[in-house]
């Protein structure tokens, strides 16, 4: 007896075999032999219909005989040109949908219309009246069926395929107009696996949209652990950002990645897309909802005159300078000495224009602004009105290793462009400062500082007809050198997160917030006046750090978290006011200080010994200048800059 058995395969098994092989091959077919097919099988479908309606009207089987050959020639001919006309046979089968079958509806209406009435004019024996109603309609079956059996094979098959590859299960929150849109494009996906809707609203729960149920907060948090969920996706477009961090708060004991869809104004042609959906970043929680700006008040100050933007290609600057658009300026002058960020901004800023269709101006013009001649010429010829000066050095322990350059950069660019402005009688020079330049313990907040002073000392010197006023906020997220980008690469690689301190604190701001309201305080200004934008409550790095892991999918417990002690020059909080004399403007985020100064005439010999001590890398002098006229700096007894520490170290191995 063998040990093996034949088993023999099932009828069905068979029959399923090869319609498997039979499909296999024909999706292999180039495009126009599969044409061909549809086409061949239509024209068998007119004679089987036609056959078909005979057989119903004279309840017994009719072979076609005499004149009925005429009808049997008719219907492939009328139907033909009538379908390829209709764009029939271009469509592709895979792709077809409700469309598309509304398309063949359409063809197959006219046909019938066409058949019916040539039934009637050439009264052929044998074919009657009713022959020519009831054919049509079963080759609309016939023709209608075998298109969506074809779609049903392919899409069951990708869908088959997808569900091999689906990496992440997801529910949506919100099942409005949104919701139900990303639906059609997930299950196209081999992204995501839909397991259904959350929304608050209680009349909506327990139904079903799109055979998707839809399930309170409560359900889907046992959905959650049940179904292995992975993504939250919250496709609520008009959510503020109050409401989407409530929605994100709910989520933060489970790990799940919470991803969103962009604002209604941010989706292309306002419809959605899978290739809108994307992480929820920590700036969309930080971030507040905006407060209206004056729009009558920035038009009367921007719109159609020149205005002039330095360190364009910075975070803040070039954040600038895309609000300015909204302003139509009639020219744009784009400052900066970093050729990569220059073209970055430029080639950003023309396709925008192109979007908006825009008869804005932009001049590309690389200068670095301590260079006073070239600052001056480009004042000179282009004759800005507006100019806001955003170009610094802003890292606080790479200024604290090169004071000399922070300090020259800062101080002594500030000196260029103002000086230039007064002499070309520039309308209104708006300073970007720094929270640090608050009770400074680090150069980069005490050059910041003495830029301040020197727009405070011109504002208040008379003969001249420019205003001068500063503003004044903390740290912006996302911006270059941020913690923000550095916490999301480190989580990005597993960890640990570095921060410098458990109980540093931090204000923060998004970048758009932060222009815009530069450019709101810029247009209020009379001269002479510090603004401080309200950056809220100040934010421990810590909190931010974990909850940049919580948005990451992960648990805190996923990822370590490490201090590295305190930079060079750098505190555990940071203010925004010197004294205590802020007052408020007619923007609720926008306060005016009028912080103490000295004239322009003893500054202007301050500035001279700088530019001395500059000239000898004369880093302790540097430091005691700052210290004279800034008297809240509190700067470090150690040697920080580089340079110096090496020359020193070469000189005790010298003396060795």
């Amino acid at each position: 007896m063998s040990v093996f058995t034949t088993v023999r395969p099932s009828f069905s098994d068979t029959v399923t075999f090869f319609i498997s092989a039979f499909e296999q091959k024909v999706f292999l077919f180039p495009r126009s032999v599969r044409r061909l097919l549809a086409l061949l099988f239509d024209v068998f479908s007119s004679f089987l219909s036609l056959w078909a309606a005979f057989f119903l009207r004279f309840e017994s089987i009719q072979w076609p005989a005499g004149e009925q050959w005429i009808a049997y020639l008719l219907a492939p001919m009328l139907m033909l040109p009538i379908f390829a006309f209709a764009g029939i046979y271009q469509a592709i089968s895979r792709h077809s949908g409700f469309a598309a079958f509304i398309t063949v509806v359409k063809a197959v209406v006219v046909y019938g219309v066409l058949f019916l009435c040539a039934i009637l004019f050439l009264k052929l024996p044998g074919v009657s009246f009713s022959v020519g109603v009831i054919q049509p309609i079963i080759f609309l079956v016939i023709t209608g069926a075998s298109r969506a059996f074809v779609r049903f094979r392919v899409t069951g098959k990708a869908m088959h395929f997808n569900n091999s590859m689906i990496s992440a299960n997801l529910l949506i929150y919100g099942a409005g107009l949104a919701g139900v849109e990303i639906v059609n494009a997930i299950h196209r996906s081999a992204k995501f696996s839909m397991e259904g809707f959350i929304d608050d609203d209680v009349e909506l729960q327990g139904r079903t949209i799109n055979g998707m149920k839809v399930y309170s907060f409560m359900q889907a948090k046992k959905l959650i652990e049940e179904q292995r969920i992975t993504n939250i996706l919250i496709a609520i477009p008009s959510a503020t950002r109050t409401r989407r961090n409530e929605i994100v708060d709910k989520f933060r004991n489970y790990p799940v990645r919470i991803q969103m869809l962009p604002a209604v104004d941010e989706l292309a042609d306002g419809r959605v897309t899978i290739s809108d959906i994307k992480e929820i970043e920590i700036e969309d929680l930080l971030g507040r909802d905006p407060v209206p700006v004056d729009q009558l008040l920035v038009q009367q100050a921007i719109a159609g005159k020149v205005v002039m933007v330095t360190g364009a290609g910075g975070s803040i600057g070039s954040e600038l300078c895309r609000q300015l658009l909204a302003a139509h300026p009639a020219k744009l002058l784009l400052i900066d000495n970093a050729e990569h960020n220059l073209y970055t901004i430029h080639s950003d800023l023309e396709q925008r224009l192109k979007r908006f269709a825009c008869s804005l101006i932009l001049v590309p013009l690389l200068a670095d602004v301590t260079d006073a001649g070239r600052i001056d010429d480009i004042i000179k010829v282009f004759a800005p009105a507006v100019i806001y000066h955003a170009a610094a050095y802003k890292h606080v322990p790479m200024v604290e290793h090169n004071p000399r350059e922070g300090v020259r950069n800062n101080i002594f660019g500030t000196l260029s462009v103002v000086e230039a402005a007064v002499r070309h009688a520039v309308s209104r020079v708006v300073l970007i400062s720094t929270d640090k330049a608050v009770r400074p313990t680090n150069v980069m907040g005490a050059s910041k500082r003495v830029c301040e002073m020197i727009f405070q000392a011109l504002a208040a010197e008379p003969g001249h007809s420019t205003f001068f006023s500063m503003v004044r906020f903390g740290n912006v997220l996302g911006s270059s050198g941020s913690v923000v980008p550095l916490f999301r690469r480190q989580i990005r690689e597993g960890g640990p997160i570095t921060l410098t301190h458990r109980d540093i604190t931090r204000y923060f701001m998004t970048i758009p917030e932060a222009s815009q309201l530069v450019i709101q305080a810029g247009a209020m200004a009379s001269g002479g006046e510090v603004y401080l934008l309200d950056m809220g409550e100040p934010v421990k790095i810590i909190d931010l750090a974990r909850r940049m892991v919580e948005l990451s999918g992960l648990s805190i417990r996923d990822i370590d978290i490490t201090e590295t002690g305190l930079r060079s020059g750098e505190k555990l909080y940071e203010e925004l006011l010197i004294g205590n004399n802020a007052e408020p403007t007619s923007n609720a985020r926008i306060y005016k200080a009028n912080e103490h100064f000295i004239s322009w005439s003893e500054l202007k010999k301050a500035l001279d010994l700088f530019q001395t001590a500059i000239v000898n890398n004369d880093i302790e002098n540097i430091k005691q200048y700052l210290k004279r006229f800034v008297p809240e700096y509190q700067p470090e007894s150690e040697v920080s800059d580089f340079l110096t520490l090496e020359k020193n170290n070469r000189a005790v191995v010298h003396v060795e």
